[in-house]
């Protein structure tokens, strides 16, 4: 949760998903992961991965409303529909990968570490220069398509599991939950493992795409834009979101409420965004310049390129995004 009401908290209040907390006596957990735990932790929190995408799935059909305000004091329901952007996923044991020979007709990446022959400079180039969706076309590289999670090679963040990083212009991409399923036919356990399975490098990233708001409104250019949320995946971090969730207290609004209402028979984890980057966003609509909210948004989107440096990663829909907006 965020301490200042205010557009953009709301947004990331709404999209951050909240699956049921599982425990696990600490006992039990015999991997890298419960270094990170506090010793006077007895039990480890968890959740399924399972869980987490069933998050997702009304969302990915309907689409997630927000709470906007606008600068006339209206109030309107903006709806964002989630697609899977990228995903990391790093276990402290090594899980083997299903081999399922690929169709010639398979034109799914599951994974691409190269943009083009081109180098990224000349990409970005052509990028700056063309506003059209076909800014976002890329060459995969098939050799390296189902190598992930086929043979117990580990690195400095774990054993990879699974890379995926989507390529496509929005326009040809499906929803976050369906992607998962496909995903899933190749690595079946991305609907079985858990967040304390996870090593810490272990995350995901998650576009969203504003479909229509009610009710409508004409020339509200602000209701465009488009938000790229990064969370964690790994129990790991688990204990630092609840505190600052604790810690900080807010103005919760009728929508806010009304989810805690419906959520209370279970104890749920809020995976909220560790990172944050925005595309076509005008004005001071979603966070006002010198305000708390516009600080924040800025810490989101250092941490995004922080975490993205970290761990060596040249992530697309980042990059488009960061040299395709004024904020």
């Amino acid at each position: 949760m965020y301490s200042t009401v205010g557009n953009l908290n709301r947004f990331l209040d709404s999209v951050s998903p909240n699956p049921p907390s599982q425990h696990l006596r600490k006992s039990c957990v015999h991997d890298p992961n419960s270094l990170w735990e506090p010793l006077s932790k007895d039990v480890v929190e968890y959740y399924n991965l399972g869980d987490l995408w069933n998050c997702y799935e009304e969302w990915s059909a309907y689409g997630v409303g927000t709470n906007v305000v606008l600068d006339n004091g209206d109030r309107v329901t903006q709806y964002y529909v989630p697609y899977l952007s990228a995903i990391q996923i790093y276990t402290n044991k090594f899980v083997a990968a299903s081999r399922i020979p690929r169709q010639d007709n398979d034109a799914v990446e599951f994974e691409s570490d190269s943009w083009s022959d081109d180098s990224m400079s000349d990409k970005l180039s052509r990028s700056l220069s063309n506003n059209s969706s076909r800014t976002w076309d890329a060459t995969s590289d098939d050799s390296n398509s189902y190598q992930d999670g086929l043979w117990p090679l580990k690195d400095k963040f774990g054993y990879r599991y699974l890379q995926y990083f989507e390529m496509s212009s929005p326009y040809w991409r499906v929803p976050l939950v369906d992607k998962i399923t496909e995903l899933s036919q190749h690595y079946p356990k991305l609907m079985a493992l858990r967040s304390v399975d996870l090593a810490p490098a272990s995350w995901m990233a998650v576009a969203w795409y504003p479909i229509y708001h009610i009710p409508s409104k004409q020339n509200e250019k602000d209701l465009s834009a488009c938000f790229l949320t990064y969370h964690t995946l790994s129990s790991s971090f688990l204990d630092s979101d609840i505190e600052y969730s604790n810690n900080n207290s807010r103005e919760e609004s009728s929508y806010s409420k009304e989810v805690k209402e419906k959520e209370t028979s279970a104890v749920k984890i809020s995976l909220s965004p560790f990172g944050l980057a925005t595309y076509k966003m005008q004005g001071d609509l979603w966070a006002k310049t010198g305000t708390f909210e516009h600080e924040n948004m800025e810490n989101l989107n250092s941490a995004a390129s922080s975490w993205l440096k970290q761990l060596e990663i040249e992530h697309h829909d980042f990059n488009f995004f960061k040299f395709h907006t004024a904020v």
